[in-house]
């Protein structure tokens, strides 16, 4: 398609999406991806980029829209193959946390140690949230965020966990995050990027996400059935995250193979855990923000989050008891659950457990950190 072509593209789908309430239409699949293609390109006026992103918003996307999008966005991706048969892609919100210290970024190394080859991805820092991340935190427990997504896919095969950062699996949507911060809304690329799926196993890739309103699980599900995932799974967590609260019941939705979508109760009792509160507390003592917040973002300072979070993350890997380690083990065993490795969320519980107090776990971890 010509660039004349794209761009009238773009102006008829926002003629199409930006006229109000009453008269705002929906697109298809091809003219989302033609709308998409071009703002990726960079060849699309900023203004007229936004003003498409928002326009959808506020009409509400619909799957075609979000599976266009989604189309274009891959299409610009360098997809890579692992060494390995079996693949899981686990996706926490790009945006971060900001009420509890995350112990996902852990999760790679323990289900390794499962033997589940995973990896994370995700982004430095981006809005709405402008949370703590996985690259912020990996970064600062020592571990390399900046490979290329085939250096990420061989680290399955050689230690068995990953993280590849969208910088690297699509810089053409790396390179909207400041449009997006000026847009400041979530627009639908927040909810379809966490599914971009850079790296795929040799027979299978399973995929699980989390979710915070309730109108998501369905979305996700099909979106991940488009892209061809063998099983998924999309878990309510603390802050939409994949680790579900400790302190109460939260629900799972999930498919695996070809069955239907199922949804499961999910209860920490049921793998002998109990705590009082939902995921590892922020401490009282964070330095402030080193910039004034305009009321967007964390009050205190994101970059000593992620380094008191990674300390906690890697003394957890090495046996220490708390809130950090019944959070890591809560969220393994469901995913192994979910994955069929255990017929029980406690005998999975248990398996977990074991390969913490082993050190296999840290050991899979330190050698992702030797590779520095």
């Amino acid at each position: 398609m010509t660039t004349q072509a794209l761009d009238l593209t773009l102006r008829q789908c926002i003629q199409k999406v930006a006229t109000g309430p009453e008269y705002s239409k929906d697109l298809s699949f091809e003219e989302t991806r033609a709308a998409m293609q071009q703002i990726l390109s960079k060849t699309a006026d900023p203004v007229q980029a936004a003003v498409f992103l928002i326009a959808l918003r506020m009409k509400r996307e619909t799957q075609d829209e979000n599976k266009g999008a989604l189309q274009a966005i891959r299409e610009t991706m360098d997809i890579v193959t692992a060494p390995v048969d079996t693949v899981l892609d686990i996706a926490d919100p790009y945006d971060g946390f900001l009420r509890n210290l995350p112990m996902s970024p852990f999760l790679a190394p323990l289900l390794a140690a499962c033997e589940v080859p995973t990896f994370t991805h995700g982004i430095e820092q981006v809005g709405p949230k402008y949370g703590v991340t996985h690259a912020k935190v990996l970064r600062a427990a020592g571990i390399d965020v900046g490979k290329t997504t085939a250096a990420a896919a061989q680290l399955l095969g050689d230690v068995g966990w990953a993280y590849v950062d969208q910088s690297q699996f699509c810089p053409a949507l790396h390179k909207l995050e400041p449009l997006r911060s000026r847009i400041v809304k979530r627009p639908l690329l927040t909810t379809i990027e966490v599914l971009a799926s850079p790296i795929r196993g040799k027979k299978n890739t399973h995929y699980v996400t989390g979710y915070v309103h309730k109108a998501y699980p369905p979305i996700y599900l099909e979106l991940a059935r488009f892209l061809s995932f063998d099983s998924a799974a999309v878990i309510k967590g603390n802050e939409g995250g994949i680790i579900p609260s400790l302190k109460q019941e939260s629900r799972l939705f999930e498919y695996y193979g070809d069955s239907k979508i199922q949804a499961r109760e999910l209860n920490p009792d049921s793998c002998g855990l109990k705590q009082a509160v939902r995921a590892v507390p922020l401490p009282d003592d964070l330095p402030p923000a080193t910039v004034e917040s305009d009321g967007i973002g964390a009050s205190y300072d994101i970059d000593s989050m992620a380094k008191i979070t990674a300390g906690i993350g890697i003394r957890t890997l090495q046996g220490e008891k708390g809130v950090a380690l019944d959070s890591l083990i809560y969220g393994s065993a469901i995913i192994l659950s979910h994955l069929r490795k255990q017929l029980s969320l406690r005998e999975a519980a248990k398996t977990v457990a074991k390969k913490i107090s082993s050190g296999e776990a840290y050991a899979r971890f330190k050698a992702a950190a030797d590779l520095m």
